[in-house]
């Protein structure tokens, strides 16, 4: 699986299995396979791709030139642009479907990650990897897809998703452990899924 990385090289776990969530088919990988998607939904035309990706029809031609000696490389900020666009285009109709049937219903998660906690004084709040498997409810993925759409850090997907699980699991969904604040990190790996 591979993850991709957000600002600072961080690797975007939680992200990227809500981009899994989404989709029935993986997204193209490699910028090769991302720049056929787009030349296929723009009909082969260089030109319209050069309009999206915001180049020269000369430098998509360079890029996608049959002969690999004179074949060129986008920059690193064209290559986040192209993912982006992919990423935009990908499957609408499925991401919008699955998306609706994730902010009715809910969604199951499923990771072995690091949870610490605070709590009182004789407890011992030592992070220690779980694995925890949890339904959360359609308000709490709204959240959490949002915040993806927001682009927001990793960081914050595992502050909002920590504080769900930790509802869900440390304080029994409110029955026990009133103040207990969670922590979530260092994921192994992270799957989510459709009721």
């Amino acid at each position: 699986m591979r993850c991709r990385r957000g600002a600072g090289g961080m690797v975007q776990a939680i992200g990227d299995g809500l981009e899994r969530l989404l989709y029935t088919r993986p997204l193209p990988e490699t910028t090769a396979d991302q720049l056929k998607a787009l030349l296929r939904w723009e009909r082969g035309s260089t030109r319209q791709v050069a309009a999206v990706v915001g180049v020269s029809q000369r430098t998509v031609q360079r890029w996608v030139a049959r002969d690999p000696a004179s074949r060129g490389r986008p920059s690193p900020g064209h290559e986040q642009r192209i993912a982006d666009l992919v990423r935009a285009r990908w499957q609408p109709l499925i991401r919008a479907r699955r998306r609706a049937a994730a902010e009715a219903g809910g969604v199951v998660v499923h990771t072995r990650a690091r949870f610490g906690f605070k709590a009182g004084h004789a407890s011992s709040d030592d992070p220690r990897l779980r694995r925890i498997t949890g339904r959360l409810n359609g308000a709490v993925t709204q959240q959490i897809l949002a915040a993806l759409d927001a682009g927001v850090s990793e960081e914050q997907h595992e502050l909002i998703l920590g504080r769900a699980l930790g509802h869900l699991y440390f304080r029994e969904a409110g029955h026990r452990a009133h103040g207990l604040h969670v922590t979530l990190t260092d994921i192994d790996f992270i799957e989510f899924a459709l009721q």
